[in-house]
């Protein structure tokens, strides 16, 4: 089969995670994805992160590890230079796609936001991912995950504490934005073919955290109304076993709530399951049942009885878990050094290209610079500098 999205042209310059996951869901279904990456800016992360003191084995298999990169061509480039933004340009024309993260203006600033682009492409998408949108009071606001989490109001319902927030422990925004971001390129793509006329996309990040409550805003005409956090229904619980493993149930229909009460030995809690004044009662019973047995015999006991349950899996256990490997969801990608264990599509509609591992920056200047017919000294001249000189997307606050 052929790949969904072949023929697809993405220019990416996205740096932080919402813009890498929409880029790479885009790659993995087989869309050309050419990552814009600055010299300057690889510099500093390297210094930062102690890449710069990697030998070549070394750099190709931290770089391989970067599944977020997988599949995508690399150019690298000194965007703030004169002769960048033309290449760059030129790029653009042959692109269906910009997908960008920095901050609103910053990009056009240097010749390259929407309007620059369109000139020259008037079918083009350019989405842009920021962290509260191209309008409104908050515009410039800088911030990453947890403050989208925190203005959209889903740090309120986190946490068991009824006293306190608590943050997520994963980044749920970043990966929410960057899924909702993909899906509105796609559709604005569509648009474009119909119509031949481009749009800028703006994706917020605290738009698209929001998303999160649509279950209390949807359930609750005054969202105050909403249980408080650590207040949950006795059939849902996450249970401690001897073992000190874990493991939730989910049994909230009342025929799985009827299954679990008989399996735990406990029949006089089935008329209970939603009487709120019963459920310290409840809970406080059930984490003394739980923590009698290990986890392999609840997780056999629930097996048997057909309930809703699930061990607690870390991610060790989550890549190892056989569904998930039968999913296609965990794949080993060859690389440098060895098979690296990643992620494989979230989504997959048949097609697929095989994986490869993220290649190094720049791999595919050269090629992409001659197929845009440029002169061998006019490639000479954009690859052999950018080491110095003033970064102006640091001066213009991305």
């Amino acid at each position: 089969m052929t790949p969904v999205l072949e023929g697809l042209r993405v220019l990416d310059f996205s740096r932080l995670l919402p813009g890498p996951y929409c880029s790479w869901l885009l790659a993995d279904q087989g869309a050309e994805v050419i990552r814009v990456e600055n010299p300057r800016e690889l510099a500093k992360q390297a210094k930062v992160f102690g890449w710069d003191k990697l030998d070549e084995t070394g750099r190709a298999r931290q770089r391989a590890r970067d599944m977020l990169a997988r599949g995508k061509r690399s150019v690298q480039l000194d965007i703030g230079s004169e002769a960048g933004r033309a290449a760059l340009l030129k790029l653009a024309a042959s692109c269906d796609v910009v997908i960008e993260d920095y901050r609103p203006g910053v990009l056009a600033g240097l010749g390259l936001g929407y309007e620059d682009m369109a000139q020259v492409n008037p079918a083009l998408v350019y989405t842009s991912l920021t962290l509260c949108g191209q309008t409104g009071p908050l515009r410039d606001k800088p911030g990453h995950d947890p403050v989208a989490l925190a203005l959209s109001g889903v740090l309120s319902r986190t946490g068991e504490d009824p006293e306190a927030p608590g943050l997520p422990g994963v980044p749920s925004a970043d990966v929410t934005t960057g899924a909702h971001a993909a899906f509105a390129t796609l559709a604005a793509v569509m648009a474009a073919r119909a119509t031949g006329q481009g749009r800028h996309v703006d994706v917020a990040m605290t738009d698209c955290a929001m998303t999160l409550v649509a279950n209390i805003v949807s359930r609750y005409e005054t969202p105050a109304e909403a249980p408080p956090r650590g207040t949950r229904r006795a059939d849902l619980g996450l249970w401690r076993c001897a073992d000190g493993a874990w493991l939730c149930t989910t049994d909230m229909e009342p025929r799985y709530w009827v299954k679990f009460c008989e399996v735990m030995g406990h029949p006089e809690f089935i008329p209970a399951q939603l009487d709120p004044t019963r459920r310290p009662e409840i809970r406080a019973t059930l984490a003394e049942a739980f923590a009698q047995e290990p986890r392999a015999h609840w997780l056999a006991l629930f097996e048997e009885a057909g309930t809703q349950f699930a061990p607690v899996n870390d991610v060790t256990e989550a890549l190892a878990e056989p569904h998930l490997r039968a999913r296609g969801m965990v794949i080993e990608v060859d690389a440098p050094g060895g098979a690296l264990t990643q992620l494989g599509p979230p989504v997959r509609l048949g097609g697929e290209p095989a994986p490869s591992p993220a290649v190094l920056p720049g791999t595919d200047t050269q090629a992409i610079l001659a197929d845009l017919g440029l002169a061998p000294a006019e490639i000479a001249a954009l690859t052999g500098g950018g080491e110095n000189g003033e970064d102006r997307t640091q001066r213009s606050g991305t």
